[in-house]
Parts: structure tokens; sequence; C-alpha cells
């Protein structure tokens, strides 16, 4: 029998996050490459559900982009990542949840049988927890991984900045903080309304035993910009994408008729002084 979902709006703590998040995605993965993959590709690099890419903004492959590695956090299946090393670029992808992961190792088993490429570098850790010596990137991206999804996205930031090489950058997309604002919804009932903007208590989803199975986090744009200046990082832009006509897809809330009108993806850049 197929428990129910219990939708809540309540403190949910650093560690809980962690653990539902890793489990959820592991469970989750197959289903949401079987879903999503067609859209997301296994080596282009969206930077959210508007479909805009980093071969089109160039956030971290433009100009003035200092050389040497870079790290991906809550890569998912490693398909931005993979997409870098095409471009020649010194990546290494990592996220939270094996199953995620598994399916990266996937799709380069099946690249590999197909032509000769090599497999992108995967490392199964914490993005508030980094493995990584101090100053080891020439930047730190995540395309909607791990900033949405933990309760100290504060420490994300911190995380970031330590691993970074003076002048290094970071840049990650998440959810548009206005979204909050709306329900969940893809077509005009999504356009009303529905709850505060500063309401910041977490979405958690619990099954019948209370257990948590789901949570993201929700902040201002004003507290984003805190928290990244408090992690010793200078704000270079933040970028509220256009829903582009080409896009005709939905996914989840996101919409062509919603992101007409509203922001549904921030991108926002980073650097290390």
């Amino acid at each position: 029998m197929n428990e129910s979902v219990h939708v809540s709006r309540d403190s949910v703590g650093q560690s809980a996050s962690v653990t539902a998040q890793r489990s959820w995605w592991d469970r989750e993965a197959g289903d949401y490459y079987a879903e999503h993959g067609a859209f997301l590709g296994d080596d282009v690099f969206v930077w959210g559900p508007e479909g805009w890419t980093e071969a089109e903004l160039g956030l971290l492959t433009g100009a003035g982009m200092p050389p040497g590695p870079v790290l991906e956090i809550g890569a998912g299946a490693a398909q931005c990542s993979r997409w870098l090393a095409g471009q020649g670029v010194d990546v290494v992808a990592s996220d939270l949840s094996g199953g995620m992961l598994a399916q990266a190792v996937a799709i380069d088993r099946r690249r590999l049988a197909q032509a000769s490429c090599a497999p992108v570098p995967l490392i199964q850790c914490d993005g508030s927890r980094l493995p990584f010596g101090d100053a080891s990137f020439a930047a730190v991206f995540t395309a909607y991984g791990v900033v949405p999804f933990v309760a100290d996205s504060a420490r994300v930031m911190r995380e970031a900045a330590r691993v970074l090489r003076p002048g290094g950058r970071f840049v990650f997309s998440t959810t548009h903080p206005i979204r909050w604002a709306f329900p969940d919804e893809p077509g005009p009932e999504g356009l009303t309304v529905v709850q505060s903007y500063f309401d910041t208590r977490p979405y958690a989803e619990r099954d019948d035993h209370g257990r948590l199975t789901y949570v993201e986090h929700h902040r201002t744009l004003g507290q984003r910009v805190r928290e990244i200046v408090a992690a010793g990082l200078r704000l270079v832009d933040v970028i509220e994408p256009e829903w582009p006509e080409r896009n005709t897809q939905e996914w989840g809330g996101w919409s062509p008729t919603r992101g007409a009108v509203l922001p549904g993806t921030v991108i926002f850049v980073a650097e290390r002084a």
C-alpha cells in the first residue's frame, strides 16, 4: 500500500534535511532521469527549467574566468560537468546522493560504449561539508543543486568560498524566491499569491509515520545576498532569466504561462576576493 504524503511548513534542521534529501534522491534518481533526461540531455549544461544553457550565458566559460579545475556540487547525473569536460575544462562532479551518481556512471558507460570519451570524475559528498582543501578550485557551481535543499545554505556559501582560489567564481541557480508566494501550479491558477513571500519556513513532506521524506528551503532575495557576502564573496551579478519562446515544456510549477510574467529561476554569480 502506498503511504500518504503529509505536507507542512515547519522548522527542519540541517541534519534532518541532509538525511531526507539523500534518501529521496537515492529513491527517485531513476524516475527523475526518465522524466527529465530528454530535456537535460547527457552532456548539456542547463541552468534551469527555462532551458538557458551555459553555452548561451557564459557564466563560467566566458571571458575573465581564471584557469584551473572546476567543482560541481549537487551534480545529479553530471550533465553539466560532462559538457564542461567536452569544452576542455578540468572538472569534478559531486553529489550527496549515490543514486544520482549511479545515473551518472550509467551515462558514462553508455557513452564509452558508443564513442571514446573519458568519464567525468565523481565524488559522493555533502555540498555543505566539502572534502577538499582550501583554495583548490578556480570555480564552483551548481544548477539547482544543494542550495534549495539544505537548511544551512549559509554554510554552503562558506564552503564554496573556502575551496575557491582568490579570484575564483561561485555560480549557482535556484528557485526564484518570489515563486514561494504562489502555488506550485503551471497554469493560470499558479498566478495568484497564496502566502507571504517573507514566510521562510521550509516546505516539508512526511510519511504516515511522521518521517521527513523531502524538504525544500526558502530564502528571500535579500537573505541570499547576505549569505553570499557574509561568506567573504563579492556579488558580481544576479540573473533572472526570462522564459524563452522556444521552450513549451512544463516542469512542475515552471511553465510558459508563469514564465511570461514571473521569474522562476535566479542565478547568482559571485567571486572570492
